[in-house]
């Protein structure tokens, strides 16, 4: 999943999400039933019909995850998939995406380069140098009572220590 989604315009957003399906040859009963699942938990069965421009940032980014979960990959690899989002957007479908995401189940690596983003989603995060890229830094995050909202692991006091860990890490001479 990348930055932009990337929905093409002159699909539906049905079409769009069926996209993987369709060019695997995939459309069967369950995929059909279990895109559908995901479109009405998600929050968009009333935009099945709707053109992408018709969206909002916020949908259309939650297209695009259902679009990369219809063809069921083991491994979902997130290039910053919130930056093109207002700030509150992006606080709002961080909360759902990684929430939709774990219920999922599935390993995810998001590269972000958004600190707090990356302590309020990530249960493990790798703090890489400059070029040559070199592993810097391989940080455990854990929040007491095993709190998994992004929005509720930032206002818990735990985030700040974590941040700091984090940038100290980033500021560290290679």
């Amino acid at each position: 999943m990348f930055q932009r989604d990337h929905l093409f315009e002159w699909r539906t957003l049905y079409q769009n999400v069926m996209l993987g399906p369709e060019l695997h040859h995939r459309q069967t009963p369950e995929t059909i039933f279990r895109v559908n699942q995901m479109i009405d938990s998600y929050g968009l069965k009333d935009f099945c019909g709707s053109s992408p421009s018709a969206l909002s940032g916020g949908m259309r980014q939650r297209a695009a995850l259902i679009r990369t979960l219809a063809i069921e990959p083991s491994l979902l690899i997130l290039d910053e998939p919130f930056s093109a989002l207002d700030y509150q957007t992006r606080l709002d479908v961080t909360d759902d995406i990684a929430t939709l995401i774990r219920e999922t189940g599935k390993t995810v690596l998001m590269v972000t380069h958004d600190l707090s983003e990356a302590v309020s989603v990530a249960d493990r995060i790798l703090v890489l140098s400059g070029r040559p890229c070199s592993l810097k830094a391989d940080i455990a995050v854990s929040f007491p009572g095993q709190i998994t909202s992004p929005v509720k692991r930032r206002e818990h006091p735990h985030f700040s220590v974590l941040f700091n860990q984090v940038w100290k890490e980033l500021k560290k001479e290679s």
